[in-house]
């Protein structure tokens, strides 16, 4: 399975719409403008984000 990368501002939409403010403001310091979910696949499950039902418009090839 190829890893799949996504911007870090859907992550941060899902999370301040969820009122977790300090979460999203943690995730833009700390994390790269694109996200391999991959490498982050822990960090997402914490979270309870599923990388399957972020928006398809905020997929980023891998050789992109």
């Amino acid at each position: 399975m190829t890893a799949t990368h996504v911007r870090r501002s859907e992550i941060v939409s899902i999370l301040r719409s969820r009122g977790k403010s300090a979460r999203a403001d943690w995730f833009e310091r700390a994390l790269p403008d694109i996200v391999d979910t991959g490498k982050n696949s822990s960090l997402l499950a914490n979270l309870d984000i599923d990388p399957d039902a972020l928006t398809s418009t905020d997929r980023i090839p891998q050789n992109a």
